[in-house]
């Protein structure tokens, strides 16, 4: 059960081409955002259509392989785990953001 308390799984489009950065010693990162839609019938009958954001990150291998095959549009599935991170702004104010480290990939559908 250990595996189940920190999991997101996602299916949707990149909103961007992937951010790549390596780093000192050869480790890749792979950063970009991704756009899930749901579909709703509100009280009117009207169907409704919500777009949430999630901030990814890959390293290492996996991030190669975002570098190589993902462009912005393609329809991926992800799973990874949620994480938070801090940083201070250039104005002294302590921001944060919460990513999903991918762990797997599946890609789904290419433009």
């Amino acid at each position: 059960m250990n595996t189940l308390r920190n999991r997101v799984q996602l299916i949707g489009n990149l909103g961007a081409n992937p951010e790549i950065k390596q780093f000192d010693g050869g480790k890749k990162m792979a950063r970009f955002s991704l756009a899930t839609t749901e579909s709703y019938k509100n009280d009117k009958g009207e169907k409704i259509k919500e777009t949430q954001w999630h901030n990814l990150v890959a390293w290492g291998k996996l991030a190669g392989l975002v570098e190589t095959y993902l462009t912005k549009g393609n329809e991926i599935a992800v799973e990874g785990k949620l994480m938070t991170r801090s940083w201070q702004d250039k104005d002294g104010q302590k921001r944060y953001i919460t990513e999903i480290v991918m762990n797997e990939m599946v890609m789904l559908k290419t433009k």
